[in-house]
């Protein structure tokens, strides 16, 4: 049989760390994935792919595949060293699991010992963890809720083969959640190996665009027009919450830029952390038509008005 370079297979270095090997299989494999590559040889290197990223994620399998040395080269004639088995710990389980050959002669399980089994004495090894986005709308972020999504997933087909298809899930989204956290949908991940449990889904929140709130933190703001006069006289008026509309009191001689702060209506606060809050940011509206009426009135506040906001 061929010795396999685990490390060259992901293209990495031997000193690379758990991240490093992480990540250069993620890449890899979504170029070879046989459902989006075009390459001719696709489904051959992405079943390296994923039995050189079982023996090199896990510290135990790595740390006896490094026993063999680093004098051996890719495609060389292969047979391990004699008493292997014992060597390696009594071998970590094989069979069952569509590995090759020289993966087999490495890690077959013996007398009895090994690292977990799957049916007859087969290999086990947890699922990928998967991870996507969700839009989130801030009145579910704020009031928490349960949605059903689809998404796309990875299953394992009956023929062995990994695929993805389409599932539904009930998502529970807790109040109070912020963008950027993450929801763990345990089991929900890549089908395991052999038999091996799933891993899990990781939903990463994003907020959805809101027509009138901008966030910042667990702060909302909100551009609150006002007429002209509004802002000289004073007035009362709506202003949109989360909870439903509420009035606020605008003080005479307001101008625009200034904010106007509606405590504690903005995002529920996280843990023992008290409540955002929602800022009423002051905008003038001028009116752009006006009836001839109207004209003649700005005319005459002009004429006898005194104020000059460029002195």
């Amino acid at each position: 049989m061929e010795y396999k370079d685990y490390y060259k297979i992901l293209g990495v270095e031997r000193s690379a760390d758990a991240d490093a090997i992480k990540a250069s299989y993620r890449k890899m494999a979504r170029k070879y994935h046989p459902d989006v590559s075009k390459e001719r040889d696709a489904e051959e290197r992405f079943k390296d792919l994923q039995e050189a990223y079982e023996v090199l994620k896990d510290p135990e399998k790595r740390a006896a595949y490094d026993q063999l040395g680093s004098n051996w080269r890719a495609g060389q004639e292969f047979r391990p060293p004699p008493g292997w088995g014992q060597q390696a710990g009594g071998g970590f389980g094989g069979g069952g699991g569509g590995f090759s050959d020289f993966f087999e002669s490495i890690f077959r399980q013996q007398q009895g010992g090994g690292f977990g089994s799957g049916g007859a004495g087969g290999f086990r090894s947890q699922g990928e963890d998967s991870e996507a986005t969700i839009r989130v709308s801030l009145e579910d972020a704020a009031h928490g809720a349960q949605r059903e999504i689809s998404l796309e997933v990875p299953t394992m087909g009956p023929d062995g083969r990994m695929r993805r298809e389409v599932r539904r899930l009930t998502v529970k989204i807790p109040k109070g959640i912020r963008e950027g956290q993450r929801l763990r949908m345990a089991g929900q991940g890549a089908p395991g190996m052999g038999g091996g449990p799933n891993g899990d889904l990781y939903l990463h929140i994003q907020f959805q665009p809101h027509p009138r709130f901008r966030i910042e933190g667990s702060d909302l703001y909100h551009d609150l027009h006002i007429t002209p006069w509004e802002a000289v006289l004073g007035a009362s008026v709506e202003v949109p919450t989360l909870d439903g509309d509420v009035r606020m009191k605008i003080p005479a001689g307001s101008t625009s830029g200034q904010k106007l702060r509606l405590s504690q209506k903005g995002l529920p606060g996280a843990g023992s952390k008290p409540p955002g809050d929602l800022y009423a940011v002051i905008q003038i509206v001028v009116p752009k038509k006006i009836s001839e009426p109207e004209k003649a009135l700005w005319n005459q506040l002009a004429e006898m008005s005194d104020f000059h906001p460029r002195r």
